[in-house]
């Protein structure tokens, strides 16, 4: 197949459209019907959550390239200036969408004993709490910004709710000054109002703004707004030319909050003379405005969602259970010198991982510690381990990625804690960012020095160890801790990569090395033995890892993709990619588990990676890709693929024109979260694991 013709724009979907339909697969667990409504609640959130993201960096740098008169196209074809129009008309249609399902989420758990009154629903009981609530408890801490008589202007901050309000002015009725009261973001979004009838609640912006009167009583307040600004938050930093990268990283915080406007929220019959002077303020195209029939800041609905009653209005608790590797392991140590130890949250644990930490940090016999802290959450038990790992004498290096996006500042703020500790902090490598997941311990025993270490698909933050779905392996495999030392070695400044036994390193040869198993697949193929290759992974957006997956459809090679995210290669297409068959799960925990197979002629190979099939993963960041050796384990991996791609409840398949489809069938129904949760709560009562075997679907039908 000739290289043009796979360059071809018509192959592919541009990345931010193919990222705008997984949010709407999110959007439309909210629309579910058969879901708990608390359950629609948080879905229609991370919508909000998603989308606030996606305008910050995505949007943020398209708008960048616009204005810097880029027209080079994308992988699909379009330009710019293309994407910013298309994307405005899908997140319009989404929007819409959204505000939908809020009203009939709202409505139905009015039915429950749960209202969310609006101001025309409020009765004089209700104005009147408000209007105490307000006096006693809000006013005080608002600051109006006179933001057309100071100059210069004062900061409207991103993403936080604001009233614009018009005032008169007390000498000239006709004339009228714009204020803006930012509402203060750690008050309650919903303000709960004493009642008999349920739980009663208003909004904290409309009760402000109900009594604004009180703030200028000598101003009549002629009308209000409620707004949302989000600004670019595509801060780049220039690691090649700082020196101080801490400094750098604190100084474009400062930076992303006087950044370019990228959207405006605002209610849909909004004041005309308010709208427009919110427009004309940060020169907005109409476009860029976005005029909701209902509550701004859908993520607020968290705090719905989150409450601790109505629990008949909550999905089933699914509490993580013991790792089956681990049953009955009385000593970690003693366990890994024995047999590696998987671990696939959140079904099992995430507390082994932590103690692995604790347990190092608190054993005389452990000499140094080693780790990659990219996220972590904000009451980290693992930092604490750290810092008092130094404490106590070990050598502990930590390499901090400060370029975490939006986890900037808390990362400066871990830098700071343990190097005052005593670690040796390393704040990334120049012109990359970090974002291999490992971690390595050295140990005297006996007569020899001992390492061990733990690799893993997902951060070490035991919050969102919770609710994404991750792997991590932990082993004492000569080959493989040899490995990681090597590459602590390299991010700490040892600058020359050496031949690696088992790991595969991005930026230097994870593309080779993927392209070369695909490859393989490719010349292995025959007519009766195919070959097989599935991969599951958040995106697929590399052309180069797209043309050598379309090389292998074309050469018969059955390609199984389980793509939770953005997908820009389009599958069932007639001579390039009828082999290739794209899945993506969305469910109650976050697909974000990175593992690739490959049938090998028979002598299947496994692997798991840090890595998105993604340029910025394979060119741009340091990333790790480690095979999991141990039949057991290797079977255990295939038989979670499987599960993956038998699930006929919560999948979607791609169809070759970009939309997908809610996959369904006469089958009895598998869902695999919750086939795989029960498999975990199966092995902890037993100790000894029975996963259900799948017929994997070898072969994607023709279209």
């Amino acid at each position: 197949m000739a290289k043009t013709e796979l360059k071809n724009p018509k192959l592919y979907i541009n990345r931010e459209l193919s990222w705008l339909e997984f949010n709407q697969r999110v959007l439309e667990e909210g629309l579910d019907e058969s879901l708990p409504l608390m359950e629609r609640l948080k879905f229609l959130a991370i919508t909000s959550s998603n989308l606030d993201e996606f305008f910050m960096i995505r949007v943020g740098g398209l708008s960048q390239l616009r204005r810097a008169g880029a027209r080079k196209k994308d992988i699909a074809g379009l330009t710019p200036t293309q994407q910013l129009k298309q994307i405005a008309e899908r997140v319009h249609r989404m929007i819409d969408e959204q505000t939908v399902g809020i009203h009939t989420v709202l409505g139905e758990l009015r039915e429950h004993g749960l209202s969310v009154l609006e101001p025309d629903q409020w009765n004089e009981d209700h104005r009147r709490f408000l209007r105490a609530y307000f006096l006693d408890e809000v006013m005080p801490v608002l600051t109006p910004l006179a933001v057309q008589e100071l100059d210069p202007s004062p900061l409207i901050p991103a993403l936080q709710l604001n009233i614009a309000a018009a005032l008169r002015s007390e000498k000239n009725g006709e004339s009228e000054r714009v204020v803006v009261i930012p509402v203060p973001a750690r008050f309650r979004r919903f303000v709960t109002i004493p009642s008999e009838q349920g739980v009663v609640l208003a909004r904290l912006e409309d009760a402000i703004a109900a009594n604004l009167e009180h703030m200028f009583p000598q101003s009549p307040v002629r009308a209000t707004c409620p707004f949302r600004i989000t600004r670019d938050g595509d801060m780049t930093v220039d690691s090649d030319e700082t020196g101080d990268l801490l400094s750098a990283i604190e100084s474009a915080l400062i930076d992303r909050r006087r950044s370019s406007v990228m959207r405006l929220e605002v209610p849909r019959h909004a004041d005309k003379a308010l709208y427009k002077f919110l427009i004309d303020r940060w020169e907005l195209d109409r476009t860029q405005v976005y005029a909701i029939d209902g509550m701004l800041n859908a993520k607020s609905l968290f705090e719905l969602a989150g409450r601790p009653d109505f629990e008949e209005l909550k999905i089933a608790d699914w509490p993580p259970q013991p790792p089956r590797d681990l049953i009955g392991s009385k000593d970690l140590f003693e366990t890994l010198r024995s047999q590696d130890v998987m671990l696939i949250h959140p079904y099992e644990s995430f507390d082994p991982v932590v103690h692995f930490v604790e347990q190092a940090a608190d054993d005389p016999d452990v000499l140094a510690i080693k780790q990659i802290l990219y996220r972590t959450s904000g009451d980290s038990p693992i930092v604490s381990a750290l810092e008092r790992a130094a404490e106590s004498g070990k050598e502990v290096t930590v390499l901090v990625e400060l370029k975490a996006r939006f986890d900037e500042a808390q990362n400066v703020q871990w830098a700071r804690r343990l190097e005052d500790a005593g670690c040796h902090v390393i704040y990334g490598i120049v012109g990359y960012k970090t974002h291999a997941k490992a971690l390595l311990v050295v140990r005297r025993e006996s007569s020899r020095i001992r390492r061990y270490a733990h690799l893993a698909t997902g951060n070490y933050n035991d919050k969102t160890a919770l609710i994404y779905s991750d792997i991590g392996l932990m082993t004492s495999d000569s080959d493989l801790t040899a490995d990681v030392a090597a590459f602590f070695n390299l991010l700490t400044g040892y600058s020359e990569t050496v031949g690696w036994s088992q790991l595969t390193i991005a930026p230097t040869d994870l593309r080779t090395r993927f392209e070369n198993l695909i490859e393989r697949e490719i010349e292995m193929a025959t007519p009766d033995h195919p070959g097989l290759i599935m991969a599951k992974t958040n995106s697929l957006q590399d052309p180069g890892i797209c043309r050598a997956l379309y090389r292998a459809s074309k050469a018969g090679v059955n390609v199984m993709l389980n793509v939770r995210g953005i997908c820009c290669l389009r599958p069932g297409l007639k001579r390039h990619s009828q082999n290739i068959r794209v899945v993506s799960i969305v469910d109650r925990y976050l697909e974000h588990a990175r593992i690739f197979y490959f049938a090998n002629g028979g002598n299947e190979e496994i692997y798991l990676s840090s890595a998105d099939w993604m340029t910025r993963n394979i060119d741009k960041r340091l990333e790790t890709l480690f095979p999991v050796r141990d039949k057991k384990r290797k079977r255990r991996l295939i038989h979670v693929l499987e599960t993956y791609f038998a699930d006929n409840v919560k999948a979607h398949t791609l169809n070759a024109d970009g939309s997908w489809t809610r996959v369904r069938n006469d089958k009895a129904a598998i869902r695999a979260q919750e086939r795989l949760y029960k498999e975990a709560v199966e092995a902890a009562k037993s100790g000894s694991p029975a996963p259900v075997r799948f017929q994997p679907v070898t072969r994607p039908k023709k279209r």
